[in-house]
């Protein structure tokens, strides 16, 4: 996203327009009224990462022109940034400037933070980290007051914690969720609480049991889980499904039983046509699914995991590309109908766009 496209004033229009071509998209489908959920215009992004450029002595942030990759921008401040990350990007510069011992091998930097005011940061290097930059990097974070993170080929080296606590507020309940650097987490705090407020609008009387694929850190889990009689939830990520598991003892939440599988393999587990051992200790027989609940990556929803929807009540499914999003809604047609939707502007000034959508099945009347 060039920096020159970032204009508060363009937001509205920009945004609209972006719904504007998901209305046309899905316009054979009998889309219902799109509810739509905008982003703050500026101070969006929890997390940001950007390449080291040093000149001499000398160093500075850097994006990539997308009209010419090779070409290294240099930036001072970024705007869509949270305000803790755009306060902590020139403290961090001038600390480098005055210390070699940090400067030095400095590739790439790494900002994670959090709705709460929490930040860490992870700085990556092209050389070993010594004891003298422990040191230096020891005094920064207390000088910062973050977590922070030295990373080089086979080197890690945490000062405080290599983890973030957030804290969300939806419906009026306080859901808390650990964030592990490296793993994954929505990257505009606000859209996601939209989006968490926005599919527990849509289980709430949905009742029965819930199969959640692509699961994740939890993210909608501890949010959906109270909704439901039981929840069976899978992930592929072993160090996703640990945080999962994490984050709804956190949040005191019972009813959910997790598995480390792939969506292909859930389709194969519900179908009893091949055992798992991962599976040895949850008994598929006791739920009573009535609602799956996807979120997918950019690919969408497979050909098995298609098949298995087709056999469910009520849909809910969060897509990060609309382009496979209406594939997927395409396959289904025959057998679900569009009953709610809604758009989320995740990322402000590009063309991508959150979608959610709930599907009940034709012969079915939303409950």
């Amino acid at each position: 996203m060039p920096l020159s496209r970032i204009d508060p004033d363009r937001y509205a229009a920009l945004f609209a327009a972006k719904a504007g071509r998901l209305l046309r998209d899905f316009a054979a489908f009998g889309l219902p009224e799109l509810q739509l959920f905008a982003s703050a215009p500026l101070g969006y992004r929890l997390r940001a990462e950007f390449r080291m450029w040093h000149t001499g002595p000398s160093v500075d942030y850097a994006m990539f022109d997308p009209a010419d990759p090779r070409r290294a921008v240099p930036i001072a401040d970024f705007p869509p940034a949270a305000d803790i990350i755009r306060a902590l990007m020139p403290r961090l510069r001038a600390r480098l400037l005055a210390d070699e011992t940090l400067r030095r091998g400095l590739f790439q930097t790494e900002f994670l933070a959090t709705l709460k005011g929490e930040a860490l940061l992870c700085l990556i290097y092209r050389r070993k980290l010594d004891a003298a930059w422990e040191a230096a990097a020891r005094r920064a974070a207390a000088d910062f007051g973050v977590h922070l993170i030295g990373r080089s080929r086979g080197q890690k080296i945490v000062i405080g914690r290599d983890w973030l606590e957030e804290e969300i507020r939806v419906d009026g309940r306080r859901l808390r969720y650990r964030q592990i650097e490296g793993g994954f987490t929505q990257p505009n705090g606000e859209i996601n609480r939209a989006m968490l407020g926005w599919a527990r609008a849509r289980a709430a009387g949905l009742g029965g049991d819930l199969l959640e694929l692509y699961c994740g850190n939890g993210n909608f889990t501890v949010a959906l889980a109270p909704f439901f009689g039981k929840v069976f939830a899978t992930e592929l990520s072993k160090s996703s499904i640990a945080a999962a598991r994490r984050n709804l003892e956190t949040n005191g939440i019972g009813n959910v039983a997790l598995a480390r599988m792939a969506s292909g393999e859930v389709s194969a587990a519900l179908a009893r046509t091949r055992p798992f051992r991962r599976l040895r200790d949850i008994d598929l027989d006791a739920f009573r699914f009535s609602t799956l609940f996807v979120d997918p990556p950019r690919a969408g929803l497979d050909a098995a995991t298609l098949e298995l929807a087709r056999g469910f009540d009520k849909v809910l499914y969060i897509s990060c590309n609309p382009a496979t999003l209406r594939e997927n809604v395409a396959a289904l047609a025959a057998n679900h109908r569009i009953a709610a939707a809604a758009a989320f502007d995740q990322f402000p000034y590009t063309d991508h766009l959150e979608c959610g959508l709930l599907l009940e099945r034709r012969d079915k009347a939303i409950a």
